[in-house]
């Protein structure tokens, strides 16, 4: 303001920063934080976003569309969070903490159940792509076809995972079952991923501000979490598409709008 006074001054209109300043804002102007816009730079982003809501559309019920991803790894230690504390009382976390451990989660979201599949992998890779495709066949056994849908990680694009679902597609006409199609998200665009909101949701509920002593306790308290996700899901059906508990970062269901990976959820 000082300075637009002293240009405005030296071009000859006598006036104080306090009046430009109340110009400026009787004009409707503030000052805002220019916001960041999650983008994606695959060529293709239109033509999967495009298949994928036209998959979801067209939907029927004896059909099924699976988020899959994996949460993790992460290391088993205290983790800060947000608690409620007395007066006086300032929690705090050591910066440098042995592990008790380490885990990786592979999940699948199932959008018009709301349910979560979810097993423990020892790494991220290919294998554990098909052993995610092997439950869902088996759980979903009924269905007629199963949409597989996970970020562009290369591990969810590789050619062994293309062979075994082509082989297993060549199987179903003798011998039945559901058809597996996979629908794959742009490439960098894993904010458009629905489970991840669902890993936000778990994060805040049970990983932040958690102290479990081993990696077996916190198994049994992320087991125990999706129980009560699904069997609430169960007893009150609902597409995936509103937030449970107050707790995820975003309503789970899939839409360009939502940002559903939360930095912050680690």
């Amino acid at each position: 303001m000082p300075l637009l006074s002293q240009v405005l001054k030296k071009n000859g209109t006598q006036i104080g920063p306090a009046v430009v300043s109340k110009m400026i804002k009787a004009a409707g102007y503030k000052l805002r934080r220019a916001k960041l816009v999650l983008t994606s730079n695959d060529p293709a982003y239109r033509e999967k976003l495009s298949r994928i809501s036209l998959i979801l559309s067209n939907l029927q019920p004896n059909e099924a569309f699976f988020s899959i991803d994996e949460y993790g790894p992460f290391a088993i230690k205290t983790k800060p969070g947000r608690m409620l504390v007395p007066a006086g009382i300032q929690p705090t976390v050591p910066q440098w903490q042995k592990s008790r451990g380490c885990m990786i989660m592979t999940a699948a979201l199932e959008l018009s159940g709301n349910q979560v599949t979810h097993f423990y992998s020892a790494k991220k890779n290919t294998g554990e792509m098909i052993r995610m495709m092997n439950v869902l066949i088996e759980r979903y056994a009924q269905h007629s076809r199963l949409y597989l849908s996970w970020d562009a990680a290369s591990w969810h694009i590789s050619k062994d995972l293309f062979v075994r679902i082509e082989a297993h597609n060549a199987a179903v006409a003798n011998g039945g079952g559901p058809l597996v199609e996979t629908a794959p998200l742009p490439a960098r665009a894993q904010f458009l991923n629905v489970i991840e909101s669902v890993f936000s949701g778990m994060a805040r509920a049970i990983i932040h501000n958690s102290d479990y002593k081993s990696v077996d306790e916190a198994k049994m308290a992320i087991d125990r979490y999706f129980t009560e996700r699904n069997d609430h899901f169960r007893q009150h059906p609902r597409r995936a598409g509103r937030k449970i508990w107050g707790k995820e970062r975003e309503p789970a269901a899939f839409s360009e709008a939502n940002n559903c990976k939360d930095p912050r959820y680690r």
